[in-house]
């Protein structure tokens, strides 16, 4: 039990949810604060802040990794989402991460499972209708994971804003007992926000995708110059990725940002969201403007 009480060079790696469940309880009846930090893995700089966030407010780090095929749509790249298992356990280590949880799938949907949890309202909207059912895929090996994983608090990026807010909601409609942080977008000097699926970018694919932070710049500073309508801003960003190619557009939306309903006027804060294609790859970023 010292590899999970105390720092060491290399996390303790567990695939049982009895051993890591029972690890996580013995570190808290020591008196340990247990954050927690979720990944599906192919760690980049953005879940690195989150490990850094969790090792500054707490004594015992875990990490889980686990690509969750119940989040990917039948046409989606589950097959092919990008697996690093080996340099992430280096990037664990170089942090200090006590303990990384990585089950096996037939330890986290049994043969024969059929339970799935619900998501709440704020997931119907955006990603809810442009990839059906993966918000069901993310509140289910959530709520799992928080169930074997007792920690005090769970951290997420905000570049996925729409899926950290559903997690926020799920915790409290459940009354789960978990703090939930949610930490700023990672962007490259460039504006580009990190993401595991920005591998599949080419280098020209890449400089493209610049566009999405481009649009999100010119929406704040459209607001800042007094225009309000949103239809106005949204047409305004369209012609921004349209003009660097991306026409393959899910969704401009600009939402208030506690139950992503859309606006019609920015009077107050409000949260600005795009999902696109780049060539083959789907990216998605926001910005809070207000």
């Amino acid at each position: 039990m010292n590899e999970v009480l105390a720092r060491s060079k290399q996390p303790l790696v567990l695939q049982s949810p009895l051993e890591v469940h029972s690890a996580v309880i013995r570190a808290r009846t020591c008196g340990k604060r247990v954050g927690l930090v979720p990944t599906m893995g192919a760690l980049h700089a953005g879940h690195l802040s989150l490990v850094h966030a969790a090792k500054a407010e707490c004594d015992v780090v875990v990490a889980t990794i686990f690509v969750n095929p119940a989040q990917f749509g039948p046409h989606e790249d589950f097959d092919s989402y990008p697996r690093s298992f080996e340099s992430d356990i280096e990037a664990l280590a170089d942090l200090q991460v006590d303990l990384l949880f990585c089950p096996a799938t037939a330890e986290v949907y049994p043969p024969g499972f059929s339970t799935y949890v619900d998501p709440p309202d704020v997931a119907k909207r955006l990603e809810g209708e442009c990839r059906p059912g993966h918000f069901r895929g993310v509140a289910t090996v959530v709520l799992k994971l928080f169930h074997w994983i007792p920690a005090h608090v769970a951290y997420f990026g905000e570049k996925d804003f729409q899926q950290s807010l559903m997690i926020e909601h799920m915790v409290r409609d459940v009354g789960l007992p978990i703090e939930m942080r949610v930490c700023p977008i990672v962007r490259d000097q460039d504006g580009l926000a990190l993401s595991s699926r920005n591998r599949y970018l080419s280098a020209i694919e890449r400089q493209t995708a610049l566009a999405l932070s481009e649009s999100l710049q010119l929406a704040e500073d459209l607001v800042r110059q007094g225009i309000c309508e949103t239809q106005i801003i949204r047409t305004e960003m369209r012609c921004v990725l349209e003009a660097q190619g991306i026409r393959d557009i899910d969704y401009i939306s600009i939402c208030n940002p506690q139950t992503l309903e859309e606006q019609s006027e920015v009077h107050s804060n409000v949260v600005v969201l795009v999902a696109a294609y780049v060539g083959k790859t789907r990216l998605i970023d926001n910005r809070r403007i207000g």
